[in-house]
């Protein structure tokens, strides 16, 4: 039996992990272009881990170039069956103060510029999102959160905007009026591709900043994301050392059964190259 593989996306400040003890880097290949990086395989607190920077190592990549699809399908190829992923936010409470966790439990998305399926043309399905995220993953990871003292906030609503620039004040206090928690550019799109490959998905989001809604505060600056980000990296990475250890051994969710039966094409129909590309997700 193979050992458990879990994986890790990286984003802002997180291009490495300190105690990951590395045993290869693998350049994936994939039906939809390179991943943002060669995936590191490695060993924590005894357990196999798989570790992709978002953005690329030295962070080149912005949110709107990143190749999404890559990255989620190459984790599926590796035999990953769960991802965290660590990520900057603003937050939209004043009760999530810069230095929080928040591991959200719903996803808005306004993006705009990005593929978000692995389904195309010659393959049509469907899945449901009404829980983007694995709740029984997030529970595991608030609970390792939580034995390293992290001040954490469950549940709540991430909105992905498209970036890379920030909100204006007039979009921070409309998504304040919607009950958004937290602000990112990148969880949403990886959420649902993970859904459809059947891959448990659950965010550590680091706070960093209010956005540019609180008027007694300096409106976000990349500057001060980075500084706290950077404050924040070490006890992200003591989070998902402890949680490694809190992660179930066989999965009890239905996150690997998301994609039975999505697909709505008749299988005489769909193109050889395309069913062979898919078959990893679809069968």
């Amino acid at each position: 039996m193979v050992d458990k593989l879990i994986g890790v996306i990286g984003g802002s400040g997180l291009y490495s992990m300190q105690e990951l003890d590395i045993v290869e880097k693998i350049s994936v290949q994939t039906p939809f272009g390179e991943p943002s990086d060669d995936v590191i395989i490695g060993e924590l607190n005894g357990v196999r881990l798989a570790f992709l920077p978002r953005h690329g190592v030295g962070h080149f990549i912005p949110p709107s170039e990143i190749n999404f699809r890559a990255n989620i399908y190459a984790m599926k190829k590796l035999g990953v069956e769960q991802i965290i992923s660590v990520s900057a936010v603003g937050s939209m409470k004043e009760n999530l103060m810069p230095g929080h966790f928040s591991i959200p439990h719903q996803f808005i998305d306004r993006t705009s510029r990005r593929i978000s399926t692995f389904f195309t043309k010659g393959m049509v399905g469907h899945v449901s999102l009404a829980d983007p995220v694995c709740l029984s993953t997030a529970k595991a990871l608030s609970l390792a959160a939580h034995k390293t003292n992290a001040v954490v906030h469950d549940g709540g609503t991430y909105i992905c905007i498209e970036g890379p620039q920030f909100s204006t004040r007039a979009e921070s206090n409309v998504y304040r009026q919607w009950g958004v928690d937290v602000i990112g550019m990148t969880n949403v799109t990886e959420a649902k591709l993970a859904r459809e490959a059947g891959i448990c998905y659950a965010t550590l989001a680091l706070i960093t900043d209010y956005d540019c809604w609180k008027k007694e505060e300096e409106p976000v600056t990349l500057e001060a994301v980075l500084e706290i980000m950077h404050k924040n990296v070490e006890l992200a990475q003591r989070v998902l050392k402890e949680l490694v250890s809190e992660l179930q051994e066989n999965r009890s969710c239905e996150c690997g059964l998301a994609a039975k039966n999505s697909v709505v094409t008749e299988p005489k129909k769909i193109p050889t190259q395309l069913k062979e590309n898919l078959s990893i997700l679809f069968g």
